[in-house]
């Protein structure tokens, strides 16, 4: 009997170190993440009840489902990662509504904590203490924000620009991160993502500098 308990346990230790080694995908899921299923209940944070009362932050979450948010509690934040959507002129919610359907149509995994919208509207799909698929490798430990751009370019307007430094400046006070800890999608994987910030290191820097300005406004 303990000869048999004994392999067990090795089986499982295997099982496992297998998991972890598994390559992430496009959507950003890392195969050895946890299905929703197998996940913890979803909590709450302190940090996710200051976001609930920011009148300029709106709450969209995504239903529970394996391919946008699987429920799995997200533990320590070490940076916040910056995406772009790459579908030009399109909304936040559009974009939102995206991510809640691949719950349907199972095509791939994929989702943001935010999105910024071309008014600067924010919206919330996954809390905070809550991984979503974005950032590949990085989903364990970071936050995301994906911003929407009106054209090809990957630029963004003002107006979306704006909301994300003042929303990255306040992710990074909370968490006590500074501008180091903003990263791109691109120094993650090598994706062009942010277009408009890996085409244009000056104005990925002077981003950066905008939150750290805002930091401590």
């Amino acid at each position: 009997m303990a000869i048999a308990a004994a392999l067990v346990v090795l089986l499982a230790f295997i099982m496992e170190a297998r998991r972890s080694s598994a390559p992430a995908n496009d959507g950003g899921y890392v195969s050895g993440q946890p299905r929703a299923e197998h996940a913890p209940p979803v909590g709450r944070s302190v940090i996710q009840d200051k976001l609930d009362e920011l009148d300029w932050v709106r709450p969209e979450y995504l239903p529970i489902n394996e391919f946008s948010r699987p429920g799995r509690i997200l533990g320590e934040i070490n940076g916040v990662v910056i995406h772009f959507i790459g579908n030009p002129n399109t909304t936040a919610m559009q974009n939102r509504n995206f991510f809640a359907n691949l719950a349907t149509t199972r095509e791939r995994h994929a989702s943001s904590n935010f999105i910024i919208c071309l008014d600067g509207t924010v919206i919330q799909c996954v809390p905070v203490d809550e991984i979503a698929y974005a950032s590949n490798i990085r989903n364990s430990d970071t936050l995301s924000i994906e911003l929407c751009h009106p054209d090809e370019s990957g630029r963004f307007n003002d107006e979306t620009y704006e909301s994300a430094v003042r929303l990255t400046a306040w992710l990074c006070m909370q968490y006590g991160l500074g501008p180091d800890d903003i990263i791109r999608h691109y120094d993650v994987t090598g994706k062009i993502c942010p277009k408009y910030f890996v085409e244009d290191e000056d104005a990925w820097e002077t981003f950066k500098a905008d939150v750290a300005e805002a930091m401590i406004r």
